[in-house]
């Protein structure tokens, strides 16, 4: 079974001075969805994930207890296109409304066939 870990990096809105801009969340992903996140989600690409909290602990070598939160990720999406004229992401919040199709010039990226059976999300 492949597993998948990554940190989400969320920007917070408001902040009190002297905290930090944004939170870190630990996630956890397995079997389909996390060959998905391993293969396509790259460092600052902008996603939505959706799934449960797990906590836990382990001691380690120093003899210490540590406690761990995570996000079991259970469904997951893109929150942004691919604009093809340079290779970023922008969100599509920004973005116009696309045009019909002609050729491959809507700014989306093409996705494999047969893939959709094993999209974790509609």
């Amino acid at each position: 079974m492949c597993v998948a870990k990554f940190t989400l990096a969320v920007d917070r809105k408001f902040k009190k001075e002297g905290e930090a801009s944004a939170d870190f969340i630990n996630c956890v992903s397995f079997g389909k969805t996390a060959e998905f996140a391993e293969k396509y989600f790259r460092k600052g690409t902008k996603i939505l994930v959706s799934g449960r909290i797990q906590t836990g602990s382990y001691t380690n070598k120093d003899g210490n207890k540590v406690y761990t939160t995570d996000v079991v990720v259970e469904e997951q999406e893109f929150a942004e296109s691919k604009n093809q004229n340079n290779g970023t992401y922008q969100n599509q919040n920004t973005q116009p409304t696309p045009t019909p199709m002609t050729g491959n010039t809507d700014g989306w990226m093409n996705i494999p066939d047969g893939i959709d059976e094993s999209l974790p999300f509609d």
